[in-house]
């Protein structure tokens, strides 16, 4: 039979794994990096019976009942098998010992380790112990001899020594290796072995080839090596008759020699090309178990026969010959008879030749075992009858194929070598955030929400939910009678589910369908997703109702999901050369259900795969590949995947990675737990989180250059959020995005001075287009005082440019807004009349804009700048405006609003955009923060804008329908309630926010004050109606402007004057307001 592969299975966690058959091979020894000895009884067994030997194993060897392992805590410990009772400790070092093994008879252990000793105990007394000195560096490996006479070892120092035991001297020194200064950092770990019962030769893998030194008089033999192999070989092994020897390479290859012939029999290529680290024949030959760097175990099948034969190509060989040899005789009868003398269907087969060619059942009835010289020789003859008999000699013709291929196969020299790309396995489905499936105690979920543990074993089969933060919810422990595997977990459901069994089928809120399997389960805001092998991926409520479902364009690996946000990975295709082909889809599912990525190709490291899937604590998409590299979604730049982080530059060994749990934007911070060795953690002790920056792989980031420009465009993508946000209606701190500004603006601002100090105007052009309006006046006058005049010259045209631009912006929008309005007008007057209480309503809503708006005139004040009258119509407020009252007013000031009919506005559409943290706004997109929108002018009319744009905002429920408008000053007014208490807090909100201009420091007071309660609200409002009530009693001076409005009625509107304490215009500003006003009012009559 020819050689066979199976495939690969999950054994270890990632690190040095080591493997051997049991004295009479009736089961598979493994032993890894996560501390436990597996011992399966087949390479399909799905419960291994496993022995923890330590924190950390690093070698073990087993004989007559002993199992002897190497484990971190620097001892060689001894435990009984296969029970796995300890049994003492055998041996110390300072170090860790890094591989042991056992004399041929079992009755001697030899240990090396990174102390640069080499021992050897007695089993059964270990006091006698015999230490071997001379290595400068870690010990890589030690074999015994056969014989018991020599030991052989390998170092960092780069060189292959033979011990003679008796004496304890070195017989003899091959410096064959490349030095390095530990084990983590060798080329290879140079596993040696010896010739089996003789000891005859010394098989030592150096780089590409295995060489052989024959005994004691320590020449080289000969080398073996094969041309497919292209990187070092790492162990070798001899078969158990001595006459074959198997080596692995780093690079994944296993090349099995006929040692005598030094013939490659056969050669065989890892599935995923990972370093081969282990290596053992079963004790009666014809089987091959491996192990890789990453902790699984693989298995070769009809290697060789007992007695030292191939058992698939060695036969081939001589009926190949006989086959050319066939051609060559003129008397195929003799031949005939000569070649099957002693056959039982020799006979048969020369009648045959002669009368009985054209008997079907002759042909179908043969047995399979016949000689390729008869096949081909009836297969001539029938060729010649097929012109007599097609159909019959057809049938026959099949039959003497079907029974030719097995029977002639080609060596493995002969084998045609396909050297076409490989194609790469598909990645298994998995959960973010979970360990194997296999681990009696696993994490099933660790993300930002809470912690979900698994315990399979004897005393019990549950589950512990675990919450960060307990007033989310406290801690559950769940049993587990249905198996759960998968599970997700929000700050609103738990989601599990089980695979299908005979009895039951995979089950989620439902039983799935027939041959219809889970493979993927995620969590939203209101929703569970679940994704089948049959490629749909379905919808659920939270409570179990079905919602939608849709088919997947590939088989899932990954889903995550985060609001209303779903994000899924799937196999878009085929990967070559171990690369993965992934494709990712994103759904918003909330009220406007759409697709923002279309199956767009998932860009992963090379030779990498998912190994995380999820989204930030912000709501932004990311995920991480196996080679450590951290990507987030660049909703800025096309949805593209920008890679923000790579945790292997924190990485202290090769074998050491950090498991992700959970990613910041604000602050930045990856959340992840190294893992020693691992790839992820185990469960006890808990394991704890460490925190890493992000950092943008930009170039040059040594320099200042480098970093400034690597610090604010990652500024720039990690607050992208926030527009996000802002466009969703969620609710988001105005003071992050101001503060976020103004770090990218320092940020430009130093590079600025950095390109004029090395005289780059050109650079200086280019970072002046990334700034603000208020940026750009420093950078002017900073291009000033360097005496670069022709560059402020530039900075200021380009400043009058971006003005041009904003202005005309500003009109498209308000363009925009007045056309938005008129249909929300028309809406509303489509379903409600004009009645009593309406108006009445109206009014009231009217003043309370007008006290959410004059921060904004005080801001204006600040400006010091005018603008043009504009009036615009009010518009009647529908039903749910008329539930959400943000503030008391009083019949005075109701009435006090409804005299007024004309008032000029001294406050400017250019303040308020400069105003803003970010003036660089698109015309079409709108700003996060709520601003006062300047309508058209129309005459004879108070100015009112409605936005509606909030009414989606879920998280502000106060905030439905916000009112926002232009109110037309023609004098000082009485103070309202939130400028008293502004005129209170001022100081407060300036010493916790220093760097704060008036402008923010009154949104800043305004969000303050919403957030106070409605009795603390009203309290101020009515102090500032007594401060006004106490003012008209004393009788002071107030100026009284008459207006006549479009019916000619005539109203007066009272307005008290500032009070000192507050922020007021000059006097000279005052009274040119006042002179306009006169003239106004004078025009109108």
């Amino acid at each position: 039979m020819p050689l066979s592969q199976k495939p690969m299975r999950y054994g270890h966690t990632e690190g040095h794994t080591d493997v051997c058959f049991d004295d009479i091979g009736s089961c598979i020894v493994t032993c890894g990096s996560d501390g436990d000895v597996r011992i399966w009884e087949s390479l399909d067994d799905n419960d291994p019976k496993s022995i923890n030997v330590g924190e950390k194993a690093y070698s073990f060897a087993l004989k007559n009942g002993r199992l002897i392992t190497a484990v971190s805590n620097n001892t060689v410990q001894i435990h009984t098998f296969p029970e796995g009772a300890p049994d003492g400790i055998l041996t110390r070092f300072t170090m860790n010992a890094n591989h042991v093994v056992f004399s041929a008879d079992g009755s001697k252990v030899a240990a090396g380790s990174s102390d640069f000793l080499v021992k050897i105990v007695e089993v059964t007394d270990s006091s006698q112990q015999k230490t071997f000195r001379g290595h400068d560096a870690p010990v890589l490996s030690v074999s015994f001899d056969p014989k018991n006479t020599f030991l052989a070892s390998a170092s960092c120092d780069g060189s292959v020594r033979v011990w003679k035991i008796s004496e304890q001297s070195c017989e003899t020194n091959w410096p064959l290796l490349q030095k390095c200064n530990d084990v983590v950092n060798a080329k290879t770990i140079c596993r040696h072995a010896w010739q089996p019962k003789t000891g005859k030769l010394l098989a030592v893998p150096v780089e590409k080839v295995v060489k052989l030194y024959r005994r004691e008089t320590w020449d080289h033999q000969l080398d073996l090596l094969d041309k497919s192999v292209t990187q070092p070989f790492n162990v070798v092994a001899w078969s158990p008759c001595g006459q074959y020897l198997a080596a692995g390479s780093v690079g994944g290859w296993i090349v099995i020699w006929n040692v005598d012939t030094q013939e490659c029999l056969e050669r065989v290529k890892h599935d995923k090309s990972y370093t081969i680290c282990g290596l053992a024949w079963h004790p009666k030959g014809g089987q091959v178990a491996y192990t890789d760097m990453e902790g699984n175990l693989g298995l070769l099948e009809n290697v060789c026969d007992v007695d030292g034969k191939k058992s698939n190509h060695k036969a081939s060989v001589p009926g190949v010959k006989d086959y050319d040899e066939l051609f060559d005789e003129d008397d195929g009868e003799d031949f005939l008879n000569r070649d099957s003398v002693g056959d039982d269907w020799g006979p048969k087969a020369a009648r045959n030749d002669e009368d009985d060619d054209d008997d079907p059942m002759m042909a179908s009835g043969r047995p399979r075992n016949r000689g390729a010289i008869i096949e081909d020789d009836e297969n001539s003859l029938d060729t010649g009858l097929l012109k007599a008999n097609s159909a019959l000699d057809k049938e026959e013709e099949e039959d003497d194929q079907e029974s030719l291929a097995p029977l002639l196969p080609l060596s493995s020299t002969q084998r045609p070598f396909y050297d076409g790309p490989v194609p790469t396995p598909q990645q298994k489905p998995f959960q973010p955030g979970s360990t194997p499936v296999h681990l009696t105690h696993r994490f099933m979920v660790w993300n930002s929400i809470g912690i979900i543990r698994c315990y399979n074993d004897e005393q019990d089969n549950a589950i512990d939910v675990e919450f960060h933060d307990t007033a989310v919810h406290h801690a559950m422990h769940l049993p587990n009678s249905l198996n759960h595997t998968m599970a997700a977990l929000s700050s609103e459901a738990i989601l599990l589910a089980c695979e299908s069994t005979e009895e039951l089928a995979s089950k989620l809120h439902f039983d799935m369908l027939q041959n219809e399997e889970i493979e993927a389960v995620c969590l939203g805001q209101g929703w569970a997703a679940c994704a089948t092998s049959t490629l749909l991926l379905r919808l659920f409520t939270n409570g179990g109702v079905q919602k939608d479902i849709f088919s997947l364009p590939g088989p899932v690996v990954s889903m995550a999901g985060h609001g209303e946000q779903l994000l899924v990975a799937f196999h878009k295709g085929t990967g070559f050369e171990g690369d993965q082909c992934l494709g990712v889809q994103l759904l918003e599912l909330g009220r406007k259900k759409r697709q923002l990525l279309h199956g767009d190709p998932l860009p992963l490291s090379r030779k990498s795969y998912l190994t995380w899937l999820g989204f930030s604590a912000e709501g932004t998409p990311c995920y991480a590949d196996s080679e450590g590299v951290v990507r987030m979604l660049n909703r800025g730049l096309g949805n593209t995947w920008t890679p923000v982080c790579d945790t292997r530059e924190h990485c202290k060994g090769k074998s050491d990675h950090y498991w992700i749990v959970g990613i910041h934007e604000n602050p930045q911070q990856l959340r992840c737990i190294p893992c020693k060795g691992a790839r992820f953690p185990a469960t006890l002790p808990r394991p704890a989180v460490a925190v890493l920056p992000f950092k943008l792989p930009f170039c040059q980031t040594a320099t200042d250059k480098g970093q400034m420009e690597e610090q604010f465009w990652r500024s720039v993508l990690f607050h992208r959020y926030l527009d996000y946000l802002s466009q969703n209606g969620y609710e988001h701190d105005e003071s992050v995005k101001s503060q976020a500004t103004q770090e990218q603006q320092n940020l430009l601002m130093k590079m600025f001075a950095l390109s004029c100090t090395l005289e780059r105007e050109f650079r200086c052009m280019e970072l002046a287009e990334l700034m603000t309006q208020n940026a750009r006046s420093l950078a002017i006058k900073y291009a000033s005082r360097s005496r670069r005049l022709n560059l402020a010259q530039r900075l200021s045209e380009l400043t009058a440019e971006r003005a041009a631009e904003l202005a005309a912006a500003e009109e498209h929008g308000m363009q925009e807004e007045e056309e938005e309005e008129e249909d929300f007008r028309n809406h509303l007057n489509a379903g409600y009349s004009s009645t009593p209480t309406e108006s009445g309503q109206a009014r009231i809503r009217n003043l309370q804009r007008q006290q959410s708006m004059e921060t904004y005139e005080e801001e204006e004040q600040e400006k010091e700048e005018e603008e043009e009258e504009g009036t615009s119509e009010v518009t009647k407020p529908s039903k749910t405006d008329r539930c959400t009252q943000v503030f008391r007013v009083s019949s005075s000031q109701k009435d006090q609003l409804v005299q007024l009919a004309n008032i000029i506005d001294n406050m400017t559409k250019q303040g308020k955009k400069n105003s803003m943290p970010n003036s660089r706004v698109a015309p079409n997109k709108k700003s996060p923060v709520i601003k006062p929108l300047v309508p058209k002018p129309k005459s004879k009319q108070v100015s009112f804008v409605l936005t509606y744009s909030c009414v989606v905002n879920k998280l502000r429920p106060w905030h439905a329908y916000c009112f926002v408008f232009q109110y037309k000053e023609t004098g000082s007014r009485p103070k309202t309630g939130f400028q008293m208490w502004l005129d209170e807090n001022r100081s407060c909100i300036g010493a916790d926010n220093p760097h704060f201009e008036e402008t923010e420091i009154i949104k800043e007071g305004m969000s303050r004050f919403r957030n106070l309660s409605a009795e603390e609200r009203m309290v101020w409002t009515e102090k500032a109606k007594g401060k006004e009530a106490g003012d008209s009693s004393e009788g002071k001076k107030r100026k009284r402007l008459e207006v006549v409005n479009s019916d000619g009625q005539e109203g007066q509107g009272k307005k008290s004057k500032e009070d000192t304490s507050s922020v007021t215009k000059p006097s000279s500003i005052q009274e040119s307001a006042i002179a306009k006003l006169s003239a106004f009012a004078f025009k109108q009559r």
